[in-house]
């Protein structure tokens, strides 16, 4: 049998068994007459190129750039991993690489920063989220997936690479030469804020994250007679693994639904409940978001706000509501593909909508401002993105930013230690009553 052949029976294969949930058989034959007929047309354009091409072309290049087709079809969470690339989005999670810090994500074509991790080479050299990467290097990003960008990025410590990059109000593009460096990502910091008010940033979720914020509560009651109410920073974070948002909200939860998953596949209808072992005291929560939290820390704030644990302020979340499942395949590439969306407790999709804050305050450059000059991207703004479900989904529940803001010059973080402050005089008042 040619190796043609070998390809066109591989392939009828796989896409006889994506029907395998439809459970009359006379569906599953008219699915898999009409993969048949679309797949001949597959096997024909590939069979013309490798005979008449006018040049002998890679089997496995077109065949990857195939499958890039299909899921550039889809959302822009989907995306298809060489071996190489696979290999990169398993070392995300464990918080250490070489390369700059920067999350990207793809809008009309183009790669854009959705924020820059702190403490990282970029956020020091002064890349901002909203700033569009036209060239790295010598390679031009138009078009680029957003997995061979991160290729780019990445490298040995030490090594420079160049962002070219167009920003809102500069006339001309920006050139940033930035050294890389080792990306641990530290996912928890923590200090005390004032007097017995303690503050808790994750930056991103993690595989220990979880752990490691329970960790941090410890030291932070280890320094101080009574802890009376903690501040949780979610501003900028991309959020990460599905898992550890679980956690992370179960440590404030005592019971009760944290999120849940709807797909198409058994599998992906999933529900994550809170437990009473290991919740944290009932003190004051406020936790704190912006347009550049999203996913997981979406997962967390939703949770909170519905269960009605934590007051939520400072700007709209990002609004990316789906869940993506990461699939090897045989020759050790892989797929992230977007298997699910999630749900908070109460029923509500975040997908290109965002958390709501349950009281707004904007902030830019440390000052208090009615209106935000640049808007932040967020889900809603991505080509592909999936559309906001209606309101009434069922309900399953019973200019420059190079360095931190200090704190009195954070007005968001002045104004949640100030609301966590008269929360403790509330209740004292309550109480003498």
């Amino acid at each position: 049998m040619s190796d043609l052949k070998k390809l066109f029976v591989i392939l009828l294969g796989l896409l006889l068994l994506l029907p395998a949930t439809v459970t009359f058989a006379r569906d599953v034959q008219e699915n898999a007459e009409e993969d048949y007929r679309n797949l001949e047309i597959f096997t024909d354009v590939l069979a013309l190129i490798r005979s008449s091409y006018v040049e002998e072309p890679d089997t496995q290049e077109l065949l990857y750039g195939a499958i890039r087709g299909m899921l550039a079809t889809l959302d822009p969470h989907s995306s298809f991993m060489s071996p190489e690339m696979f290999e990169e989005m398993k070392v995300d999670t464990h918080g250490e690489f070489g390369g700059l810090g920067v999350e990207i994500a793809i809008k009309e074509n183009a790669l854009i920063v959705v924020s820059p991790i702190e403490d990282t080479p970029a956020y020091r050299v002064g890349i901002k989220a909203g700033d569009r990467i036209i060239g790295i290097d010598e390679h031009r990003t138009e078009d680029m997936e957003m997995m061979e960008a991160v290729k780019l990025m990445r490298g040995p410590k030490g090594a420079p690479v160049t962002l070219t990059i167009t920003r809102e109000g500069e006339q001309k593009p920006l050139v940033f030469t930035i050294v890389r460096d080792i990306i641990q990502l530290e996912s928890v910091k923590s200090r005390m804020l004032d007097e017995n008010y303690g503050y808790v940033r994750i930056l991103q979720f993690q595989d220990r994250t979880a752990s490691d914020l329970r960790d941090h509560l410890d030291r932070l009651r280890e320094t101080t007679d009574q802890l009376k109410g903690v501040v949780l920073d979610l501003r900028n974070n991309p959020g990460g693994l599905l898992d550890q948002a679980v956690e992370v909200a179960d440590t404030f939860i005592d019971s009760g639904l944290i999120v849940y998953t709807e797909g198409r596949d058994a599998e992906a209808q999933l529900e994550f409940s809170a437990a009473a072992e290991g919740t944290e005291p009932d003190y004051p929560l406020v936790v704190m978001i912006d347009g550049g939290s999203a996913s997981a820390s979406e997962i967390v704030a939703g949770a909170l706000q519905d269960h009605g644990r934590a007051l939520i302020i400072g700007e709209q979340s990002f609004g990316k509501g789906s869940v993506q499942t990461l699939i090897p395949l045989g020759d050790n590439s892989g797929l992230r593909l977007t298997t699910a969306r999630y749900f908070t407790p109460s029923g509500r999709s975040i997908q290109a909508r965002g958390i709501t804050p349950d009281i707004i305050i904007p902030q830019q450059n440390g000052k208090i401002v009615e209106v935000p000059a640049d808007e932040p991207l967020r889900e809603a703004d991505l080509e592909n993105h999936f559309r906001a479900l209606p309101d009434n989904h069922p309900v399953i529940m019973g200019d420059e930013a190079a360095e931190p803001l200090d704190d009195d010059e954070d007005y968001q973080l002045q104004r949640a230690l100030e609301l966590l402050k008269g929360y403790e005089i509330l209740l004292r008042g309550q109480q003498a009553a």
